[in-house]
């Protein structure tokens, strides 16, 4: 890059792996010497995203801008839309760049002459065009095309979800992998009262919680009682918790509340992440570079993490399947602990912050050479 660079990132909610990549992102393009803001909504987050927002302002030449932003469409958009407008106007920026379906909206509805950049993180491509909420969100997404200059894909299914369910993208596109910091490879030490299974993410049915529910009280049923820690909170929480009192699992399963993943790694000897879909989960990438035994699910990306693991990868939507697999994973626990060992070097190699900012800042360069 000849020159420093503002670029201007705009997403919804302050949650989860978008946000996390986000403030990578943001972050490192900071440290290299770009002028950088953030856009992100007001109302969600709660006090982890306060902090890690303070942290990180201190960075953004162009600043953190709050406002409200509905998950779901609606006339608070118009205001949202002009906020992402306003900070544009103020500022001479060269990128703007979206993250997730509302914030890719807002970025390249108002991001006039400026090089538009869109990265999907799942979004809209978790419905399906046979709906009525993703005929919606899906021509949406096929009329946004138009307006994109750079797509850029977390994974290789990313691309390949895109072009099944929206169109082949006409604007430049690059596969650019989430990547995990240096620090991260420290193991972790268990807590004494660590349980057998951990879940880390957000309590909502497309995480597949009740499958790991539902796969606990089969291993029960065969006189093999587990315990399990579940980290996080989300929109199904009540009824997961509703689900564990009926699978009479109360005293097995412990509901932890949001914590930070390498907090809650203490707390379980395996990370069990039973996804029904997924893009590029984090998630996966900090557990493995931690070297936490992991079950998880054939969904999104995570084949291109396990590499030429993949076949230990489980059969999404299936609670008989989990069952089977975390039962063989405890059972053959050398071979666990050596598919963790590998797991880790092949993070390590190919799945770095560096490595994922090196790369967007070269799409960011391509865009702005196509322009010229």
């Amino acid at each position: 890059m000849d020159r420093p660079l503002s670029i201007l990132h705009v997403m919804r909610s302050p949650v989860g792996g978008l946000f996390r990549h986000v403030v990578d992102l943001a972050g490192e393009q900071a440290a290299h010497g770009h002028r950088v803001g953030i856009v992100a909504d007001s109302s969600t987050g709660g006090d982890r995203a306060d902090t890690i927002f303070a942290g990180l302002t201190p960075l953004l030449a162009l600043g953190l801008t709050r406002v409200p932003m509905a998950r779901e469409l609606g006339p608070s958009d118009w205001s949202a839309g002009r906020s992402v407008a306003e900070v544009l106007a103020r500022h001479q920026v060269d990128v703007v760049h979206g993250h997730g379906s509302k914030g890719g909206a807002f970025a390249r509805l108002v991001g006039g002459n400026r090089v538009k950049a869109y990265t999907p993180h799942g979004g809209s491509l978790h419905y399906s065009r046979g709906t009525p909420v993703g005929f919606v969100y899906l021509t949406l997404e096929q009329v946004l095309a138009a307006r994109t200059d750079l797509f850029l894909f977390e994974s290789r299914y990313g691309l390949g979800a895109f072009e099944a369910k929206v169109s082949k993208p006409k604007g430049l596109v690059r596969v650019v992998h989430n990547g995990v910091s240096a620090g991260e490879f420290a193991p972790v030490p268990l807590r004494d009262d660590a349980t057998d299974l951990l879940f880390v993410g957000e309590l909502r049915q497309l995480k597949g919680v009740d499958l790991l529910i539902d796969a606990l009280a089969l291993l029960k049923a065969r006189g093999r009682s587990l315990t399990a820690t579940l980290v996080g909170d989300g929109p199904d929480a009540a009824a997961f918790r509703q689900r564990v009192i009926d699978r009479d699992l109360s005293a097995s399963i412990t509901f932890a509340g949001a914590l930070p993943a390498r907090e809650a790694f203490a707390r379980g000897r395996i990370l069990v992440a039973p996804s029904r879909a997924e893009s590029l989960p984090y998630i996966i990438l900090e557990a493995a570079a931690a070297g936490v035994p992991l079950v998880t699910t054939a969904v999104g990306g995570i084949a291109e993490i396990f590499g030429p693991d993949a076949r230990a990868l489980v059969a999404p939507g299936s609670d008989w399947a989990l069952a089977e697999a975390i039962a063989r994973a405890l059972d053959e626990r050398d071979e666990t602990a050596a598919l963790a060992a590998r797991l880790r070097e092949r993070v390590e190699a190919h799945f770095s912050v560096r490595a994922m900012t090196d790369g967007v800042l070269a799409a960011y360069a391509d865009a702005l050479a196509a322009r010229a």
